[in-house]
């Protein structure tokens, strides 16, 4: 078959998918922005980026911005097919940014496959989750809901689609949701492993970790309330009067990837260390930013627990790499974790606003790692079995792309 992502970021979701298909003899390509240098496993066409959108309603503006770019993937797409004849069989596209709304218009025969991350909502979820920054109000409510219009519209035009998890996938509206198969994108368990001989160095010190050290890892894409950073910024200081000679390893960026900025300018990161003032030791919480992934993977495979918190919301592959590295995980008992975590037996989940409750399970895990030896273990073993990329997630999603774009 011909094949052709989409996604403004490719490979996205689909590093091992698109190559795969192609080992297979499908013909694979991608459609991406310009703007989007990442390595491709596949050959790519790029379309243009769109320009800013005006717009003096916040009602349209999400609306106005993803339709603008479907229109540029949509004459990329004119351009292929008129240009070069191209025709795909199957289209697999991710539906957040809007890039497959028209595509049906420029090849209405082609099986349209939509990666369903999240439907937004406005209550139940992450927008009316946390008492501290939730805004509940008559327009926010109508803001949430606008800003589905898109991920319904690409839904409903999808022959099907699929989602990571199953809360992830029980987001969406009943009548949508039976379009959905569910199948995580995999995690490489060969790779990401217990290594007893990993090290992290931390810039500018002298510093070099190996597993056994009392390491706390924190890992978010960005240190923002979504992924709890509050929450572990405000536990840590009993944790680190505790623990005297425990070190906190930090990695994210310092902006923000989901909900909104703080309202006084500065960043997430910036204003929670700042509340903590001289309680946070900055010589024993050491922040990282984005680093590479074989640093990522080498702060894992040291931890001696992991962190790990997040608003009901799409689950973060960190997570579940954390658990296929061996950690000891303490996270938040929310709907997103609890499809991962089993409470006590391959780590612990404590209420995600129980700040005196982290301080104590943090504190506990780094102080006797050998009684966790059995959850650590227990945790790896739950990726192997269900979530391994070569095993398992890998061939299902093959199957998914040969199965329903028939």
């Amino acid at each position: 078959m011909k094949i052709l992502f989409v996604h403004q970021n490719f490979p996205g979701q689909f590093p091992h998918l698109a190559p795969a298909l192609q080992r297979r003899g499908h013909e694979v390509l991608a459609l991406t922005t310009e703007t989007n240098n990442r390595p491709s496993p596949v050959p790519v066409i790029r379309y243009r980026s769109p320009e800013p959108v005006e717009m003096s309603s916040r009602l349209t503006f999400m609306y106005a911005e993803v339709a603008e770019r479907g229109l540029r993937a949509a004459r990329a797409a004119r351009q292929l097919r008129d240009e070069k004849g191209y025709v795909p069989d199957v289209i697999v596209g991710h539906s957040g940014w809007g890039e497959t709304l028209f595509l049906k218009e420029i090849w209405p025969e082609a099986r349209l496959l939509i990666y369903a991350e999240m439907m937004y909502r406005t209550t139940g979820l992450d927008t009316d989750f946390d008492p501290e920054f939730r805004r509940p109000d008559f327009d926010s409510r109508i803001l949430t809901t606008a800003r589905s219009a898109h991920l319904i519209q690409s839904m409903v035009q999808a022959d099907a689609a699929l989602a990571p998890t199953e809360f992830q996938a029980a987001t969406f509206q009943p009548e949508l949701r039976a379009k959905i198969t569910v199948c995580h994108d995999g995690i490489d368990t060969t790779r990401v492993c217990p290594n007893p001989a990993a090290r992290l160095a931390i810039p500018g010190t002298d510093l070099v970790f190996a597993p056994g050290d009392e390491v706390l890892s924190f890992v978010s894409r960005s240190l923002e309330p979504y992924r709890g950073y509050h929450i572990l910024m405000r536990a840590l200081p009993d944790v680190l009067s505790a623990r005297p000679k425990a070190h906190v390893v930090i990695v994210g960026a310092e902006g923000q990837s989901y909900g909104g900025a703080p309202k006084d300018g500065v960043s997430w990161k910036q204003k929670f260390l700042e509340e903590q003032g001289d309680r946070i030791d900055p010589t024993r919480v050491h922040f990282l930013g984005r680093v590479p992934y074989e640093t990522f993977l080498s702060l894992l495979q040291v931890s001696r627990c992991h962190a790990y918190l997040t608003y009901p919301f799409v689950l973060s592959w960190s997570l579940l790499e954390a658990m296929a590295a061996g950690c000891m995980i303490v996270a938040s008992d929310t709907a997103p974790v609890r499809e991962v975590i089993r409470d006590g037996e391959n780590g612990w989940l404590v209420d995600f606003f129980d700040i005196p409750g982290w301080s104590r399970a943090l504190t506990e895990a780094l102080a006797a790692p050998e009684q966790f030896a059995p959850l650590r273990a227990a945790a790896r073993q739950a990726i192997v079995e269900g979530y391994d990329l070569h095993s398992l997630c890998l061939p299902r999603l093959i199957d998914f792309v040969e199965t329903a774009g028939r």
